[in-house]
C-alpha cells in the first residue's frame, strides 16, 4: 500500500486530501507544519504533497532539510502562489509536479498516481539501453552514463531524455512532450516542460557532453539531434 503524506496548515485541505487518498486506496498521514512533516517522513513515506505557504518552516524548507536528511523522496507542491516565477523556482528545487489552488482533489489524486507510476515503473527483464554518441541511457536502472561516469538524474529527467533520444531528429511539440511524458493534459503549467528541459541542458554542459543537443524548434517545441 502506497503511503502518502498530506502537509498544510488547513485543516480542511488535509481532510479532503486524506478522504480522496484513502479512497483511492492509500494509506494516508498528515501534517500540519513542517517540523510534523519532518517527523513522519522517516516512517516509510512513500510520496508526499506539501504545501509552501506554511508558518514556520514553508515547504521550500522542508524539502531542503528532507534532502539534507538524504531522503529522496517524491513530491508534489500544493499551493496558492500563482506567479510563473513561483512554478519556476518550485521545479528548479526538484519538485516532481506543482499543483495550484484551488484544485480538484480529483486531479490531485490522478498526479500523484502518475507520479508513482513513473517511480515504480517495472522494469523489462532485459536490459534497454540506446547509445547517443557517448551518452549511455540505461532504461532499465534509469540511468544516464558518459564515458562510465553517472551523470544524476531525477526520475522525470530521464523519461524526457529517454523520450528525446528514442525520437532522434524529430521536431516534438510541447503538447506532445507533456502529454507522453507527464501521461496527462498538462497544459496549466508549460513551464514544467522549459525548465525540466534547461536542466537536462545544464547537466550535460556541464558533464562536457555535446554529441547531441536539445535544439529549440521555435514555435513548435524541440528536436534531439546531433550537434551539427
Amino acid at each position: 500500500m502506497t503511503h502518502i503524506l498530506i502537509v498544510d496548515d488547513e485543516q480542511d485541505i488535509r481532510e479532503i486530501c486524506k478522504t480522496y487518498f484513502e479512497y483511492e486506496g492509500y494509506h494516508v498521514s498528515t501534517a500540519s507544519n513542517g517540523k510534523e512533516a519532518l517527523d513522519l517522513l522517516n516512517t516509510n513515506v512513500d510520496v508526499m504533497v506539501i504545501d509552501i505557504m506554511m508558518p514556520e518552516m514553508n515547504g521550500y524548507e522542508v524539502v531542503r532539510e528532507m534532502k539534507n536528511q538524504g531522503l529522496d523522496i517524491p513530491y508534489v507542491y500544493l499551493t496558492a502562489k500563482t506567479s510563473e516565477q513561483d512554478t519556476i523556482f518550485g521545479l528548479m528545487l526538484g519538485a516532481d509536479d506543482y499543483v495550484k489552488k484551488p484544485f480538484s482533489p480529483r486531479e490531485l489524486v490522478i498526479r500523484v498516481k502518475n507520479l508513482m507510476n513513473r517511480v515504480n515503473v517495472t522494469s523489462p527483464s532485459t536490459q534497454e539501453t540506446i547509445h547517443c554518441g557517448r551518452l549511455v541511457l540505461n532504461n532499465l536502472n534509469k540511468t544516464v552514463e558518459l564515458e562510465g561516469e553517472v551523470i544524476p538524474f531525477r526520475i522525470k529527467e530521464f523519461e524526457l531524455l529517454w523520450y528525446f533520444a528514442n525520437h532522434e531528429s524529430v521536431a516534438l511539440s510541447k503538447t506532445d512532450l507533456l502529454e507522453q511524458v507527464w501521461g496527462y493534459e498538462y497544459y496549466e503549467d508549460m513551464n514544467t516542460l522549459n525548465v525540466h528541459v534547461h536542466r537536462i541542458r545544464e547537466k550535460l554542459e556541464k558533464y562536457g557532453y555535446d554529441d547531441y543537443i536539445i535544439a529549440t524548434v521555435w514555435g513548435l517545441g524541440y528536436k534531439f539531434q546531433r550537434r551539427l
